[in-house]
């Protein structure tokens, strides 16, 4: 019958000690039909895009706005104490380290505050996810600070970072758009500061149009790519650069910032060559600094289950150090570097440099994608934790969304962050209502508080962001477990973490990812490939080289290959195959050819018969098996290569009288199997659904030849 053209079907032998002949029971499998029209298909998917009814509109705008869905149903009584407890401790914590971490990003103290508090409030409208906390993130600061470095240098600005004057008139952010270096009158209106706000606020705004992008195209597979050793290695990596960039504020260094690749190297050599002109008072705060911050945050970490509320030692720190360095005088007297005025208030916003967009938007492409990749894991994990769902796609517009916004009121890069994250679930928090708690929190910083920082000293801003590296720091505590799980992803995580550090973070990345796609190709090009034994009384085959008491069927070798059979490992699989039999069957072909031929001159020059007959043996010499079951459950799919693979092995195989049987091969195989015709006509019964049904074919097979044979 027409349909069942590509059915295939199952053998087995059916023999009685009075059997004259064996016969075949197949059971049939009917494949499902597939509608291939790609017509059809768009028309249905375009019929289901551009549909509008009221019903759907509705869950466009609820699935594209989250707050909408949960705050109508916001149980007051149970979630408000836990939100505002964990809104104020996370906003209390927030505070010193967007003022650190502005350093870090080339930025002035008042930017680390305005991206902190227009994050919170725009993940709170567009996040799906309850517990992370969005905002300044130590890696992407850093990426960012690296582009603004670069950006203000082109721009014939000096090397040193954004000074710490901020302008507080709009007038100081007329124009911007127009180079500094071409323009002497905006240069007066537009310095070094304001120039390098631009810089962040452009890249921010195009990571977060990728973002978005991301999110509307349904992209997030590309986060597949980031294995978690490879962030995490990654991660460390840009650790030692963070640390490497606020060393020279330790020390009171006056020194370029280095960028580019080797920049970690050329940093360090710098340091060593001005160590001489260490400021005293500010190596002394940086200390003490150290000795307070560091017990305390492991007191935090220890008593954790116990602590209703982390110790908010880093704003006790800034208070400390704030009042020392005021009443102390230190800038005047030590000339150490404070962080100067830092205004109330908002600046009115401003849009990004389209100019700069050719400059920086290459630099976005990987801000964009560790963003959203730390974003997204970020929120599934505490999602799975606290028996929830997320909208990856959601998460890729929310975090979008933080950056494109904010991009338009002086703010640079966000994404979520873990440390923060943590405190937050552990303070109580339900819903991201504390988020909008945390950002009134910084609010009445930012109109109220914000310039009693002046004499806050940069050092211990370096000191604070330095302490918080801690956690991807020891990661190195954790790689001989690593390595005990997986030796493949500790070398990922070394590799990239290296390359990060030493090369550039962004060269750290693109080296992380293209090695771990070398690694899953060598592990497909070089896969596990045992001989299988019978487990007694069952119909279980499993590896010989990892269990023992297994039995082998006599004559019958079973062979499973654990890889896609394709292009890169056909060769291996062939060699593989021969070695694991022990038969080569192009050679045994060639040695009996060659044999044969010896035979017959020697029977021309007829110089006698014990050579002959030895000749006779070694062509008919058996080889110990008569069938091969090749187990193709591991088999995920084949290519035109690894079809003709199978066809050469089977039509060798079959040329020395050894049959070749496949078994448990998966639809698609099965599939690809047909259409390379792979099949005689009449063979398709060697396709058998388990290893069982293939031994037993073959046994039976075997019984009936001889059976035959003797009559």
């Amino acid at each position: 019958m027409a349909e069942f053209n590509n059915v295939h079907s199952v053998t087995e032998m059916l023999e009685g000690d009075d059997a004259k002949r064996s016969f075949h029971h197949r059971m049939f499998l009917e494949p499902q039909e597939k509608k291939r029209s790609m017509k059809a298909l768009v028309v249905k998917q375009a019929k289901k895009s551009c549909s509008c009814t009221p019903a759907k509109v509705k869950d466009y705008v609820f699935s594209f706005f989250p707050v909408l869905q949960w705050l109508p149903k916001y149980k007051l009584r149970e979630y408000l104490l836990g939100d505002i407890m964990s809104g104020v401790i996370v906003g209390v914590l927030l505070v010193p380290q967007s003022i650190a971490y502005s350093l870090l990003a080339g930025q002035e103290p008042i930017y680390g505050l305005y991206t902190s508090f227009f994050a919170s409030i725009i993940y709170f409208i567009f996040g799906t996810s309850r517990h992370i906390s969005v905002g300044i993130f130590g890696v992407i600061c850093l990426m960012v600070g690296q582009v603004v470095d670069r950006e203000v240098q082109k721009a014939g600005y000096d090397s040193e970072p954004a000074a710490l004057s901020v302008l507080t008139g709009t007038a100081a952010y007329v124009n911007t758009t127009v180079s500094p270096v071409n323009q002497t009158s905006q240069e007066l209106l537009c310095d070094k500061s304001c120039y390098a706000i631009t810089v962040g606020a452009t890249i921010t705004f195009i990571a977060g149009v990728y973002q978005v992008a991301m999110g509307f195209f349904q992209v997030g597979f590309v986060s597949v790519y980031l294995s978690d050793s490879l962030l995490s290695g990654f991660v460390t990596g840009a650790s030692f650069t963070i640390l490497t960039s606020q060393a020279k504020y330790l020390l009171g260094l006056d020194i370029p910032r280095s960028s580019g690749i080797g920049s970690l190297i050329a940093t360090w050599i710098n340091i060593f060559r001005n160590i001489h002109k260490t400021n005293i008072c500010d190596l002394i705060t940086s200390f003490l600094c150290f000795l307070v911050l560091i017990p305390t945050k492991e007191l935090n970490e220890h008593f954790k289950s116990k602590l209703k509320a982390p110790i908010p030692i880093e704003l006790v720190v800034i208070v400390a150090a704030t009042l020392a360095s005021h009443f102390g005088k230190l800038r005047e007297t030590y000339g150490s570097s404070v962080a100067g005025r830092i205004p109330t208030g908002f600046l009115p916003p401003h849009p990004p440099d389209w100019n700069l967009i050719p400059n920086v938007a290459l630099d976005a492409i990987p801000i964009a994608i560790i963003g959203f990749a730390i974003t997204v894991s970020l929120s599934e994990m505490f999602a799975k934790k606290h028996g929830y769902s997320v909208k990856a796609n959601q998460e890729m517009y929310a975090i979008g969304f933080c950056n494109i916004i904010p991009s338009f009121f002086h703010c640079f890069t966000t994404s979520a962050a873990l440390a923060k994250t943590l405190v937050k679930e552990s303070t109580g928090c339900r819903t991201q209502m504390s988020s909008m708690v945390t950002s009134l929190v910084i609010l009445l910083v930012l109109l109220v508080i914000a310039p009693l920082f002046y004499s806050l000293q940069k050092c211990v801003l370096a000191v604070i962001t330095i302490v918080n590296l801690r956690g991807a720091l020891r990661k190195f505590k954790d790689l001989p477990k690593m390595w005990h799980l997986s030796r493949v992803d500790t070398v990922i995580w070394l590799v990239t973490m290296v390359a990060s550090a030493l090369i550039s973070t962004e060269i750290g990345l693109l080296v992380g990812v293209c090695f771990s796609m070398l690694c899953v190709i060598f592990r497909t090009q070089r896969p596990e490939a045992p001989l299988l034994g019978w487990v007694a009384e069952s119909e279980t085959y499993e590896s010989l080289s990892a269990y023992k008491n297994l039995q082998t069927k006599p004559g019958i070798v079973v062979f499973r290959f654990e890889a896609p059979l394709y292009y890169i490992n056909k060769e291996c699989f062939k060699s593989t195959l021969y070695k694991q039999t022990g038969v080569n069957p192009v050679c045994v072909k060639a040695a009996k050819k060659k044999a044969a031929k010896r035979m017959l001159r020697e029977k021309e020059v007829d110089s006698g018969g014990n050579q002959t007959s030895i000749s006779m043996d070694f062509v008919s010499e058996p080889l110990g098996f008569h069938t091969i079951v090749i187990d193709c459950c591991a088999v995920q799919f084949l290519d035109t290569a690894g079809i003709r693979t199978l066809k050469e092995v089977c039509k060798d195989y079959g040329e020395i009288d050894v049959q070749v049987l496949l078994a448990q091969c998966n639809p698609s195989v099965r599939s690809s199997l047909i259409r390379g015709e792979f099949f005689k006509e009449g063979e398709d019964h060697l396709l058998f659904h388990s290893v069982h049904q293939a031994v037993d074919f073959a046994l039976g097979a075997q019984r009936h030849s001889r059976t035959s044979a003797s009559k």
